[in-house]
C-alpha cells in the first residue's frame, strides 16, 4: 500500500470516528448528554486538567447523572451515593470492571496474564490478608517499621530535616515491602537490618521514579525522555522483584507465596511474574505513604487534634507498662481501641482519597436510581462513580466539607459516628476511600494497621514539626485524580528528632 493510499485510509477512519462521536443524540430515558465543543475530544482536556472541578461544573449543569464525551468515549457519570450500590454489585455480564483493569495493567505495568480473572485472584488472595495471616503481617510490619525508622534513630539525637511526604512514603513503602516480600535473613541481626535498610531504600527510590510518571503512563502522554526513563526504571524493578531473587529472602509473607503459586498455576512466565510483582508493589503500598503524609500534616496544622491523638497514645503506653523501645508489637485489640485516631484517619481519607470507580457497560440496560428514577445506559459506554465529590465533599452530608475536623466521625460519647444523611435518608456509603462492592480493597485491614503503627511510632518516639508552621496545606497534584490517594503539588519541609 502506498503512503498516499495509507494516508487516505487513515483520514477516512478519522472522519468516520468524528462522525460517529458527533452524530450521537440523546435517546428517551438516557441521562443528559454533553458532547462538549471539540469533535471526538469532547471534554478530554477539561477532564485531564482537573477532573474534580470539571465534574463539579457538570453536576451543577446537569444534576447527579450525565453523559460526557471524553476522547472518543462516552462516559456516564453517577454522583448520587444512594445509588452507588446499584452499580458496584451489578454482575459482570452487565457492568464489568475487568476489561478496564486489564487495559491499565498492560498500559502502565506491561503485565499480560493468561486466563486472567480478577475475581478468582481475589478469592485466592483474600485469606492471606485476614485472621492469623493478618496478625502475622501486623507483627512483621511493626518490626520492619522499627528497622526502617532505624535510619532516623541512628542519625543522632539532634534535629534532622526532610520532606514530610518523603519521610512518610519511604518509611511505609520500605517497611511494607520487607513485610510482604521478605527480609535479608533470620534471625534479625544489626548487620541484616542494615542490609534491609539499604535494599529497601533502593526499592523505594526506584519505585518512586515510576510512581511519579504513572498519570502520564495511564494517559499515554509520556515524552520521549520519559519513555526512556520508564524503560530503565521498570527494568531495574523487574530485576529487584524477580522470583529468583525473592526466593533467597527470609520471612516472605503467605500473601507472596500464594500469589506466586497462583501465577504459576495460570501459566505465567518468571519474567511476567516479576512484572506482576511490581504491579502488586504499587497496588499494596502505593497509597499508605500518601495517606500517612496527609494525616500527619493535618495533625501538625491542628494542635487540638494532635493533642487528642497524643493523649490516646500516652494512655496506651501507660497501660503497656513498658517503654516503646521494648514493645515488639501493637496487639490488634489496641489498634482497634483508638477511636480518636480512627476519626482522624477517616477525616483525612475523606478529604484526600479520590479514586475513580469504573465499569464498562456490556449490554444496553436500565439503571434504577435510589429516588425511583431510571436511566438507560448504552452498551460500549463507560460508567464512572467519583465518591470524592459525593459523598465525601458533599455539603449536604458534611458541614464545611473542605475543613478538617478531627472529631467529625465521633459521637458525643466517643463512639464511632456512622449516621450521615442526604435527602433525609441515611447513607450506607458515606465515605469510600477503599472502594466498594467487588472493588473493595482486600488489604484494607492491613493498610489501616500499617498506617496506625507508623503514626503511633512517629508520635511516640519523635518530636515532629513543620519548618514553616505558617505554610499553607499544599494543593493537590491534579494529575493524580483517579489513582487513589491524592499526592501534594509539593512536599512539606519538616524537622524531627528523637524525643529525649
Amino acid at each position: 500500500m502506498t503512503w498516499a493510499a495509507l494516508s487516505g485510509l487513515l483520514a477516512a477512519l478519522l472522519l468516520l470516528l468524528l462522525l460517529l462521536t458527533t452524530r450521537r443524540a440523546r435517546r428517551p430515558g438516557e441521562p443528559p448528554l454533553d458532547r462538549g465543543g471539540i469533535p471526538w475530544l469532547g471534554y478530554a482536556l477539561d477532564f485531564g486538567k482537573d477532573a474534580a472541578s470539571f465534574l463539579t461544573r457538570m453536576k451543577e449543569k446537569h444534576g447527579d447523572i450525565f453523559t460526557v464525551l471524553v476522547a472518543g468515549r462516552y462516559v456516564t457519570v453517577l454522583l448520587d451515593p444512594h445509588s452507588y450500590d446499584t452499580v458496584v454489585w451489578e454482575p459482570r455480564s452487565k457492568l464489568d470492571f475487568h476489561t478496564y483493569a486489564v487495559f491499565l495493567m498492560e498500559r502502565i505495568f506491561d503485565v499480560q496474564l493468561p486466563h486472567y480473572n480478577p475475581s478468582d485472584e481475589k478469592a485466592k488472595m483474600k485469606p492471606t490478608l485476614l485472621h492469623r495471616d493478618l496478625q502475622a503481617l501486623t507483627e512483621a510490619m511493626y518490626a520492619n517499621l522499627h528497622t526502617v525508622l532505624g535510619d532516623t534513630t541512628e542519625a543522632g539525637s539532634g534535629w534532622h530535616e526532610m520532606g514530610l511526604l518523603d519521610f512518610s512514603y519511604s518509611s511505609l513503602l520500605r517497611a511494607g515491602y520487607l513485610t510482604l516480600y521478605g527480609v535479608e535473613a533470620l534471625p534479625r541481626t544489626p548487620e541484616s537490618q542494615a542490609q534491609d535498610r539499604i535494599h529497601s531504600a533502593d526499592v523505594f527510590r526506584t519505585f518512586r521514579q515510576l510512581d511519579m510518571l504513572l498519570p502520564k503512563l495511564a494517559r499515554g502522554s509520556l515524552s520521549v525522555g520519559d519513555k526512556d526513563r520508564v524503560c530503565r526504571v521498570k527494568g531495574y524493578l523487574w530485576k529487584l522483584l524477580s522470583p529468583a531473587r525473592l526466593a533467597t529472602r527470609a520471612q516472605r509473607s503467605n500473601w507472596l507465596q500464594s500469589y506466586l503459586l497462583h501465577l504459576e498455576e495460570i501459566g505465567v512466565s518468571e519474567e511476567m511474574q516479576a512484572r506482576a510483582l511490581v504491579l502488586q508493589l504499587w497496588a499494596t503500598q502505593g497509597n499508605m505513604g500518601p495517606a500517612a503524609f496527609w494525616l500527619l500534616l493535618f495533625l501538625l496544622k491542628n494542635p487540638e487534634a494532635l493533642a487528642a491523638v497524643h493523649g490516646e497514645i500516652e494512655h496506651i503506653l501507660l497501660q503497656a507498662e513498658q517503654p516503646i523501645s521494648q514493645m515488639t508489637t501493637l496487639p490488634q485489640k489496641v489498634l482497634d481501641s483508638m477511636p480518636v485516631f480512627d476519626s482522624v484517619l477517616s477525616e483525612s481519607l475523606r478529604l484526600t482519597a479520590a479514586p475513580f470507580i469504573t465499569r464498562e457497560v456490556m449490554a444496553d440496560l436500565a439503571m434504577p436510581m435510589a429516588d425511583g428514577r431510571e436511566f438507560a445506559l448504552r452498551r460500549g459506554d463507560r460508567l464512572l462513580l467519583f465518591p470524592f465529590l459525593s459523598p465525601q465533599k458533599d455539603p449536604e452530608i458534611y458541614t464545611d466539607p473542605e475543613v478538617f475536623k478531627y472529631n467529625r466521625f465521633l459521637n458525643p460519647d466517643g463512639s464511632e459516628k456512622k449516621d450521615f444523611y442526604k435527602n433525609g435518608k441515611r447513607l450506607k456509603n458515606y465515605s469510600m476511600p477503599w472502594g466498594a462492592g467487588s472493588n473493595h480493597c482486600l488489604g484494607r485491614a492491613h493498610a489501616i494497621n500499617s498506617i496506625k503503627q507508623f503514626v503511633f511510632l512517629v508520635l511516640a518516639q519523635f518530636d515532629l514539626e513543620m519548618i514553616n508552621p505558617d505554610m499553607e496545606i499544599p494543593e493537590f497534584d491534579l494529575s493524580r485524580y483517579g489513582f487513589g490517594l491524592m499526592q501534594p503539588e509539593h512536599d512539606v519541609p519538616i524537622r524531627y528528632r528523637i524525643r529525649p
